[in-house]
């Protein structure tokens, strides 16, 4: 296989992606489908083996197979059709590669057997959290990457970081023909967790003229105990006129909260570089965040976006304020910048390329 990553087109890839869920739909992971997109014109065929399947409209060079739980199976059913499934799809074809996608699961399930046929698994994973699975996934696989290398949580000589793939023609401003946004609109989405520092935002805003939009819901599978906590927090500050848990939204709904908003907020700690920053950050939304991580794309405004801690409620009040009280034209030259530095460093493009290269060479292209 010729390996070069000068035109990545020319060495076409037989791939096999593990994927946690392909779904269009899916409030947070419905851009692996841009993903697969983008891959598909790199690969000759891609076989995606997903936990669960959805909605999807995907290129006629890429198949979709699922574990099945979209249909409520088991966790023991569903690991025996991964299996059933798995061992059809390596006796269909040759795979040159394997990406896992945020399933390190699937990785480490698989690993004997990909391993026993010669095909590298590259494991994508950004999260601080550790977990049994995560070591067996990493155990199982050649290379390793996350966006960045504070979002993997064990050191490794494997790790290779990539940074996010957003795509910046979808996550984009409002054009200067639409509506204009409310300029006291506060964001923040994110799962309702207390990892998400909510009860942060919620605070901060209590004292400040604003109305907040909390956008996001529980994981599936996980108590309501938080959200109901932040509810009464919500009644007891009285805020229930101007601060909204929104819920699970569509990724074009989300997108139609960033247009109209003045500012975001996401009070992720450092190890969990969170997406949702430089999409907002790429509808040039002046972000705020805790996580010291995202510092190289604040540049002069550091300062301004960049709080001490996730539980900093009093640094937070103040940058809201301070945000609150420039002009539009301010926050949106604010925002031009931030947007520039998120195509420079996290452009789906940029992503897809280094991608390549490590399925093809197991290294960053020079």
């Amino acid at each position: 296989m010729n390996h070069s990553v000068d035109n990545i087109g020319i060495s076409k890839l037989r791939l096999l992606l593990f994927n946690l869920a392909t779904d269009e739909t899916d409030p947070v992971l419905a851009f692996t489908c841009d993903w697969i997109r983008r891959l598909a014109e790199h690969c000759d065929s891609i076989d995606v083996l997903t936990m669960q399947r959805g909605d999807y409209q995907l290129p006629d060079n890429v198949r979709v197979f699922s574990a099945g739980r979209e249909r409520g199976w088991s966790k023991p059913r569903r690991a025996v059709n991964f299996y059933v499934q798995l061992l059809r799809l390596l006796s269909e074809r040759r795979y040159d590669a394997c990406f896992a996608h945020m399933i390190p699961l699937f990785a480490g399930l698989g690993g004997p057997l990909l391993r026993a046929r010669g095909i590298p698994i590259t494991l994508w994973y950004t999260h601080r959290q550790r977990s049994w699975q995560l070591w067996l996934g990493q155990a199982m696989s050649q290379r390793i990457v996350s966006a960045d290398e504070s979002s993997y949580p064990y050191r490794s000589d494997r790790l290779r970081v990539l940074g996010h793939g957003i795509d910046a023609d979808y996550y984009s401003p409002r054009s200067d023909s639409a509506p204009e946004g409310d300029g006291t609109l506060v964001v923040q989405v994110a799962r309702l967790s207390a990892i998400k520092h909510q009860a942060t935002t919620i605070q901060a805003a209590s004292e400040l003229p604003v109305r907040l939009a909390l956008i996001g819901g529980v994981q599936p599978g996980f108590p309501d105990s938080y959200r109901a906590g932040l509810s009464s927090l919500i009644d007891d500050l009285g805020l229930s006129t101007r601060c909204q848990l929104v819920g699970d939204q569509s990724r074009a709904e989300v997108l139609a909260w960033y247009r109209r908003a003045a500012i975001a907020v996401n009070m992720s700690p450092p190890g969990l570089f969170d997406k949702a920053v430089l999409e907002s950050m790429a509808c040039g939304l002046p972000t705020i965040v805790a996580n010291p991580a995202f510092a190289p794309l604040l540049g002069e405004h550091s300062d301004l976006l960049l709080t001490d801690s996730p539980a900093d409620v009093v640094g937070l009040r103040e940058r809201i304020a301070r945000i609150s009280r420039l002009s539009s034209q301010e926050r949106a030259a604010i925002g031009t910048e931030l947007r520039q530095n998120v195509l420079r460093q996290h452009s789906l493009p940029r992503l897809i390329e280094r991608l390549m290269s490590v399925l093809q060479t197991g290294e960053l292209p020079a």
